[in-house]
Parts: structure tokens; sequence; C-alpha cells
């Protein structure tokens, strides 16, 4: 090889060599060749990987063999090494911003942070199912009762001659479609199976439980009352889990809880600007409209993908602006140091971040958060419960929603809420298997036993507001542009609407930080 470049053999068993050996060899497949004028003492403290994803991107779409000289190298690490330390936030609070919420002392509990490790095998999974199964079947019961007949075990169901009338429990194996235009459902518990009939009929109560039979989906827990005909019990009504009709619980004090999700940190499309903006609306400054509200809010809920993340989807790194995930989150932590000391801050992880993908994922390890230690910012698993002043609160990054959209008639991504309803009649954050990755826990924690307060979730980019049986529902939307991917889908994200909740006159405002 011309002594213009490096030797790919001349690497002596040195550190520098290795360095030079790896550098060369990765970027040569890209059509990438190293001058020989670089000085590879200036890699020092810059991991390699990093680099490479860097010079690929500063040379990707060029045609033939390119060379990296000195001069671009040192460019390039210059870039790498501010990233690696976040610019400083100045934020100033105007001396006439007076917060109500900083004289109002915080009142919180966080439930369960524990995640259960298990070894995903079949004992495991069976465990699972039978916790969901019992727990979901104790509600059920409860319902069951006011529409009369005795819930039986499928396997006495199976003993039962036709006529009689019975109430049966059980998980969802199967929906299927016959080729009359019937639906049949396979129902399972720990005793055996049936076969539930919903005939379609031309009377307004046929065609009512028709259609309810056609959002059932896979895995989920119910209770049918019907008729014993046979092989089959031809259902007469479906009674799902759902959560009890209650009252708005309010608080006493005048303050408010922030909701914001999918941040994405070190995404090319991340809207810095914007979240700078409601930073500094936090601290009292002017914009964003519905000033006095800054000052009431005492506790911000973060519904995970914190950052973009890095390997999460193929060729993720062409939409990076910051190709490591430890820098991703030293800019995150940077703007959650700027966040007034008197709001306490829940953060939760979402599938970009840095974690277990399957559910329930633990909190940010010290790995992650390095030597970031603020009194008010807790880092806390996906899901978690919180009571924040007798409020209490469910937070879920919402992964699931996917599976709950695909599979429920008339969901759609441009109204998350309607899906996040569904969850709720469901009494279940995951309720289809297989739509996104569980960890088998004895313990099913996606299971919902006590209905929240609040229903709090992202993931979709989209933001929606609404009640249901004493619930108010939260989706949060997004701080990340709208992305090529979504275009390619027709998706249309609702980017920096942070949706804020005033607990004593239990109302939503939704601040716009698209301008000013």
């Amino acid at each position: 090889m011309s002594s213009l470049f490096w030797d790919l053999g001349s690497t002596g068993g040195c550190t520098e060599a290795e360095k030079i050996r790896e550098l060369t060899l990765k970027l040569s497949r890209s059509r990438v060749l190293i001058a020989g004028d670089i000085d590879f003492g200036m890699m020092e403290g810059i991991d390699i990987d990093l680099l490479v994803a860097k010079v690929k991107e500063r040379e990707d779409g060029k045609a033939g063999m390119q060379i990296l000289d000195k001069m671009a190298l040192e460019g390039i690490m210059e870039g790498l090494r501010a990233e690696k330390s976040p610019m400083p936030i100045e934020v100033v609070r105007p001396s006439g911003f007076r917060p109500f919420a900083s004289e109002v002392e915080p009142s919180y509990e966080i439930g369960r942070r524990d995640t259960e490790k298990t070894g995903g095998t079949v004992a495991d999974f069976v465990s699972h199912f039978n916790d969901r199964l019992e727990r979901l079947r104790h509600i059920l019961e409860t319902h069951s009762m006011g529409t009369g007949g005795a819930v039986a075990s499928l396997e006495v169901a199976s003993k039962l001659t036709s006529g009689r009338e019975i109430v049966v429990t059980g998980i969802v194996l199967q929906k299927i479609t016959t080729k009359n235009g019937n639906i049949m459902a396979v129902l399972e518990d720990e005793t055996g199976s049936a076969k539930v009939m919903f005939m379609k009929g031309s009377s307004q109560q046929a065609a009512s439980l028709f259609a309810k039979a056609s959002t059932l989906v896979n895995d989920e827990v119910i209770a049918v009352k019907g008729k014993i005909s046979g092989p089959f019990i031809m259902a007469g009504e479906i009674i799902w889990p759902d959560i009890p009709i209650r009252e708005q619980k309010k608080t006493e004090e005048d303050i408010a809880i922030a909701f914001i999700s999918d941040i994405h940190v070190g995404s090319k499309f991340f809207m810095e600007k914007n979240f700078l903006h409601m930073i500094k609306w936090l601290n009292g400054a002017n914009g964003g409209g519905h000033n006095g509200l800054a000052g009431k809010i005492k506790y911000l809920v973060v519904g995970g993908d914190a950052v973009d993340g890095v390997g999460v989807y193929p060729q993720q790194e062409k939409s990076l602006s910051i190709p490591d995930v430890y820098s991703q989150y030293k800019v995150l932590l940077n703007l959650m140091d700027s966040v007034p000391d008197y709001i306490e801050v829940f953060i939760i992880p979402g599938n970009h971040d840095a974690v277990q993908r399957a559910e329930p994922q633990p909190a940010f390890d010290d790995e992650i958060t390095g030597d970031f230690k603020r009194d008010n910012i807790h880092f806390l698993p996906n899901p978690i419960t919180l009571k924040l002043h007798k409020i209490d609160v469910l937070s879920y990054h919402g992964t699931s929603l996917d599976s709950v959209i695909s599979a429920i008639p008339n969901m759609s991504y441009a109204t998350p809420e309607k899906a996040m309803v569904e969850v709720l009649k469901r009494r279940h954050l995951s309720p289809i298997y297989g739509g996104n990755v569980i960890m088998p826990n004895r313990y099913d924690k996606l299971v919902i036993d006590k209905a929240p307060d609040i229903l709090h979730m992202g993931h979709i980019h989209k933001n929606g507001i609404d009640a249901y049986h004493g619930t108010t529902i939260i989706n949060s939307g997004t701080w990340q542009a709208r992305t090529d991917f979504q275009v390619r889908q027709g998706h249309i994200p609702t980017p920096c609407i942070m949706p804020v909740m005033e607990t004593k006159r239990r109302i939503v405002s939704s601040i716009d930080f698209n301008t000013g």
C-alpha cells in the first residue's frame, strides 16, 4: 500500500496500532481510506464505533473510494467531544415569578419498584398467565354476580347438559369467524377449554352482542353469560373486568401535574428549541400561554423514550445527532437539571431507552445516570403507580397500544385515547401476548388491580385526552418532529404539546410550545 495511507499489516501489537487497524478495517468496508498524516494520539477518549458512525455519516452518498485526512478527522472528533459535554442551559427565573407550588410540601407515594427476574421457561409463562387469570377472574366474579348464575370452571361447564344457563370466565385463546359469519371464541382456564358462539343475528340485541364480540382480542380475560348447547356455549352477554364508575378525585391544594413523553434526545428530529422553551416556561418565562399555570406545577411525569437510543431499528444511526447512548442521557439529564427543584420529576423508560425491552422494564441504572443526583428527580420502572397528593396516577409508556390499535376495529393512531379506554376495560396494560415483549413474572405487574385517577401513556406521538368512568386519560404526545418513517406511514404526530392537570378543579390544559 502507498505510504499515503496507513498499512493494515503494521500493527506492532501496541495500543495505537490496534486502534489504527480497527478503525481502518471498519472504514474500509464503507470504502473510506485513512490518510497517513493522521496522529492517532488525538483519538484518546474517543469510542471507535462512534467515530466510524460519524465518518460513515459524513461520507454517506458519495461515489467511489473516499479519503479521510487529518483535518476532516479533527472536525469529526471535535463534534463528538462536544456531544459528550452537554452545553449548560441558562435559565433565569423572572424576579416577579412566585410559584405557588414552591410553597406546597410534596406528598407522593411510589408503587412497587422491584422488577422480578425470570428464566422465561414454560413454567414461568404458566405461572404468569395463571396469576393474570386469577386476579382478573376475582374482579369478574364481582361483576358477574349481578347478571345471575354462578360462575363455573370450564371443566364443570363441559359436563352440564344442554339448556343450562351458565357464567364462565377464561382467557381468550382464539377468536375465529365461522363459514356462516358467526364468531367463535375459545376460552381457556386451568381446568379446560370451551367454545363460545356469538351468532350474527338481525335483532338489535344480537347485533350489539356481535359487535362487542368483534372487539375481543387474544389473551384477554372475560366472563361470558350464556346457555349450554351441545359442545358450545351460546353467548348472551360479554362481561369485561372494566373499571367501576367513580367520582373524579380532587385535591384541596391548587396544584398541577404535567405530563410529557417521547422526548427522543439524540434524534435529529428532537425539537430541542421547543423543549428548552418548555423548561423556561416552568421557570416562569413568558410564552406557551397559561403563564399562571406554570407556578402551580408540583409534579412532572415523564412517560418513557427519554432518548432515541442506539440500534433500536435498522439504520437508526442515519437519524441520530448523538450516536452514543450515554451521551444522549448526559444531554437528557442536563435538561432535567434545569427543572425547578420544587417540582418532583418521575421518569420511566420506554422501548427506545437503554434498559431491557421486555416489560415491565426496570428503572435506569447507575451506568446510565452516572453521578447525577437530584432529590426531586426519581428514576422508576415502566409501568409505575404514583400517588400524587392523593391522586392515583398509572404511568405506562404504551408500547402495547400498537397491538391494541391493530386488533380492535375502529381504533386509530389518530385517537390513542380510544385505545387507552380499551386497555382500561380489560384491566391489563398489555392484554395481547406477543404484541410487545413481556417478562413472564409470577406476579403480572401489567394487571390494573386498582382503577387509577389518571392513566398516562405516550409511545404513539399523538396527544389525546379523554375521561372514562372517573379516570382521566392522557396521552402526552412527543417532542420529536415527524420522522421519515412516519411520513411513509401517513402518521401525523402532535409534537411539543404538554398536558397539565389542575387537580383542584380536575381539568386538563394542553400547553402548546410550537410557537413563541
